[in-house]
């Protein structure tokens, strides 16, 4: 079956312990008829949107993606987000939760462990793209308005495919974030894609969410699934 078939999804939710805490995933899962797919963990930006995460998630579901939205926040008890220190404090803690939400996931009957890719939006981009820096589970990385933390640069063990999405008007991550990626990405010989959308700001509507959402789509094929899903 071509994964881009239209399956109808199953929502659901589901927890694993990080930290001694309990962590809530949102699940969207394809019927499985005994088959494993490619897993796409989902990340929120700092407003803490798990929920608005839905759709997204609804959709590459129904494309034959098991999709996990994860509730990283779980982790250090946050409910909002109150200036850049409270996101130094808290990111190491945000990184564990990832790890171990990768490791859960992967153990899952229906995900096909070989390949696990991520898809962040603001800070759960960033989140996204430090963990794929440290962790070769991560086959690929579809980024939202985020960025790499420079920071990273004394960590980063390897990289994997990235697709970077990113307004031109963005006042709250610039896009010299996403150049910035890029020349990471160039400099390591990665694969990787690119769209600046010239009169978008920190966040995507209407026609613009509708082509980010299609380019998620193709990337995650091209990369993620698994050769004959």
């Amino acid at each position: 079956m071509p994964i881009a078939d239209f399956m109808p999804i199953t929502p659901s939710q589901i927890s694993f312990e990080s930290g001694g805490k309990t962590i809530l995933l949102d699940c969207f899962l394809p019927p499985t008829n005994g088959r494993r797919f490619p897993a796409v963990i989902g990340l929120h930006g700092s407003g803490g949107g798990h929920a608005s995460m839905s759709d997204p998630a609804g959709l590459l579901a129904e494309k034959g993606f098991a999709v996990y939205v994860l509730h990283y926040f779980d982790g250090t008890g946050t409910t909002q987000i109150d200036g850049l220190q409270t996101i130094f404090l808290h990111f190491p803690v945000w990184m564990k939760t990832l790890w171990d939400a990768v490791s859960f996931v992967s153990r899952q009957p229906e995900v096909d462990s070989e390949h696990i890719g991520l898809l962040g939006f603001s800070l759960g981009a960033y989140l996204a793209l430090s963990a794929s820096a440290i962790d070769s589970r991560i086959q690929a990385v579809v980024e939202f308005f985020g960025g790499m933390p420079k920071e990273m640069k004394l960590f980063t063990r390897r990289l994997c495919p990235v697709l970077i999405l990113h307004g031109a008007q963005d006042k709250t991550v610039p896009v010299q974030e996403a150049y910035h990626l890029q020349q990471i990405l160039e400099k390591k010989q990665i694969p990787y894609e690119m769209q600046i959308y010239p009169e978008a700001g920190h966040g995507f509507t209407g026609e613009i969410w509708r082509d980010a959402g299609l380019r998620t789509l193709a990337f995650l094929e091209k990369y993620l699934a698994a050769p004959g899903s």
